[in-house]
């Protein structure tokens, strides 16, 4: 008996970051969605920096595909690029923090 086992197909990005801008003191929220669940070695990045899970930054995963960032609160010097890296896989997008104008 000869059994075929198909190789299992490498994930690849599905929707990728897009560019956001927002306002001084807003939230920032990035999505990568992946096409399958299981890429390890997921990190976030705002030029070339790593991002971690804390007050501020909110990283969170769904269903192992689908992949979210949300910026709290953030300040002009935030603008730049953001990064999604997952295996060999990236996605970049810019974000943008505007000044607030005075009423």
């Amino acid at each position: 008996l000869l059994l075929l086992c198909r190789a299992e197909e490498a994930a690849v990005v599905v929707s990728g970051l897009r560019n956001t801008d927002v306002f001084v003191g807003e939230s920032a929220t990035f999505t990568c969605e992946l096409s399958h669940p299981g890429v390890r070695n997921v990190q976030w990045w705002l030029d070339g920096t790593p991002l971690h899970n804390n007050l501020v930054t909110e990283i969170s995963e769904q269903d192992g595909r689908i992949h979210t960032l949300t910026l709290n609160d953030v300040a002009c010097h935030d603008s730049g690029t953001v990064t999604f890296r997952a295996g060999s896989l990236i996605s970049s997008a810019k974000l943008l923090v505007k000044g607030t104008f005075p009423v």
